[in-house]
């Protein structure tokens, strides 16, 4: 039995859950919107293993009979699922449902993709670069600052070839630092900012899963390849093959972050160097699925039937 945690609004919910359909694997799906409430958690810790059970209206499933868990910490806002909940109810609704949902999928002892205290690994860019060191991939120059003029210093030290992004875990989109930006550089005192040098190559995202290795060329001139149809720029994807000293550094990485399946984001250089930029804790990769047909939910889905 395979647990799917999330909401069916969220793509990557119902690609899987139409994945394990298609495979005829057994699953419960877990609508969070419905818990607390319609869905009944009752479990305990003992000698380090959680025991227990789920009850849905339409079936009870034991923990035990779980292989591997599906969830999505997808933050979403507006709706609680049910008539007559105020908002500050549902907050405290979302409050339980976390801490419940997020301290089980901690303690059960099957796969689970992802547990939230691995996915922690990506809420520090800076540590995540330590990581990513330690696997023997290389990351660019790069300053984390509320300094204005350490900000300027490394501008000019990397010749004005930088980019700037969130330090945080939060999605943002990473911008060239343009000379016109240079007047706004006061606003790092109140926004601690990382700045990192321009890394010149091709963009490629490898998804582990396991032991097995996806990855994908993405060409666009956008500085962000996932916002180039913002800034009307075309993208192209393909799946590719990359070297196996670079394959078992990816792996190394996702297991170093405690990851069962990772996004992590490359970049080739001319000479043939991969640079790391960081490892996503819960991929979408839908996107890259459909746009070269790589079968990577079928491979996630035999991770956690454990076949």
């Amino acid at each position: 039995m395979i647990l799917v945690s999330g909401i069916l609004r969220d793509g990557m919910i119902e690609l899987m859950c139409a994945r394990l359909e298609h495979m005829g694997y057994e699953y419960l799906f877990l609508d969070e919107l419905r818990f607390p409430g319609q869905i009944d958690i009752t479990w305990q810790v003992s000698a380090g293993a959680a025991s227990g059970r789920i009850s849905t209206p339409a079936r009870r499933v034991s923990l035990d009979d779980i292989t591997g868990v599906y969830v999505r910490y997808v933050q979403y806002h507006g709706e609680n699922g049910r008539e007559g909940v105020s908002e500050r109810e549902g907050e405290l609704l979302k409050s339980e449902r976390q801490a419940v949902l997020l301290q089980l999928c901690n303690a059960l002892p099957c796969v689970v993709v992802n547990r939230a205290r691995a996915s922690t690994s990506n809420d520090s860019k800076m540590y995540q670069q330590f990581l990513i060191r330690s696997c023997g991939l290389l990351t660019p120059r790069t300053l984390a600052t509320t300094v204005p003029d350490e900000a300027m210093a490394f501008y000019e030290r990397c010749g004005g070839k930088v980019i700037f992004k969130s330090l945080s875990g939060v999605r943002s989109i990473v911008r060239r630092l343009e000379p016109r930006d240079l007047l706004r550089l006061p606003l790092v005192e109140n926004c601690p900012t990382q700045f990192q040098e321009v890394v010149e190559g091709v963009d490629i995202r490898v998804h582990t899963v396991g032991e097995r290795i996806f990855a994908t060329e993405m060409r666009s001139l956008a500085s962000d390849y996932r916002y180039a149809a913002r800034s009307g720029e075309a993208l192209t994807a393909r799946e590719i093959e990359i070297p196996p000293d670079v394959a078992a550094s990816c792996i190394g990485l996702t297991k170093a972050c405690g990851l069962t399946v990772a996004g992590i984001d490359l970049r080739q250089t001319p000479d043939g160097r991969y640079y790391c930029f960081e490892a996503n804790p819960s991929p979408g990769f839908i996107f890259y699925e459909r746009a070269t047909g790589q079968p990577i939910s079928e491979a996630v889905a035999r991770l956690l039937r454990g076949s």
